[in-house]
């Protein structure tokens, strides 16, 4: 993992090994990831279809490798971002670059370091760099998000109405 630039000054990063992990993927993970998503595509179900595509197994949707990178972001910025209270963070955005799919059999660790933290009103916006390996060391996946850690007074505050669609029933 090389240096990066850095918002705010934080110099080299910070590496932080993510205790989920490892995360043993299998075809039921996959194909119910798929599901949940709404995509059909058969090489996210079918052993047969992914065979033909190519691939030895079933493959992953490009959006799955976020079950291992979210909580290894997330470790990262509760190791580096001082406490205040007890914070909420949300999961704002998030981009993947692959050498590989992710596939049925992988085993997979993280490693994840903050990378950019910069204030929007009251909150740390904090960028989280991910980078994903196989068990045997090879590279599947970097990953970036963003994540907003709010202060923890937000967290107690009451929101805002939220608007609702018309004959919905309160």
């Amino acid at each position: 993992m090389g240096s990066e630039s850095h918002a705010s000054g934080l110099g080299q990063p910070w590496w932080v090994h993510d205790p989920g992990t490892p995360y043993e993927v299998s075809r039921l993970k996959i194909m119910e990831f798929a599901q949940a998503i709404g995509d059909p595509n058969a090489v996210y179900r079918d052993p047969d279809a992914a065979r033909q595509a190519g691939y030895p197994d079933v493959i992953a949707p490009p959006t799955f490798a976020v079950v291992v990178a979210l909580p290894a972001s997330i470790a990262a910025v509760r190791e580096t971002v001082p406490e205040t209270g007890h914070p909420v963070i949300v999961h704002v955005e998030q981009r993947f670059e692959y050498a590989r799919p992710i596939r049925a059999g992988d085993v997979l660790h993280a490693e994840s370091a903050v990378i950019g933290i910069r204030e929007l009103r009251g909150a740390a916006m904090v960028t989280a760099r991910t980078e994903i390996r196989a068990a045997d060391g090879e590279h599947i996946c970097s990953a970036w998000a963003i994540l907003a850690k709010l202060p923890s007074a937000a967290a107690n505050e009451p929101q805002p109405p939220r608007p609702r669609a018309k004959g919905v029933a309160e």
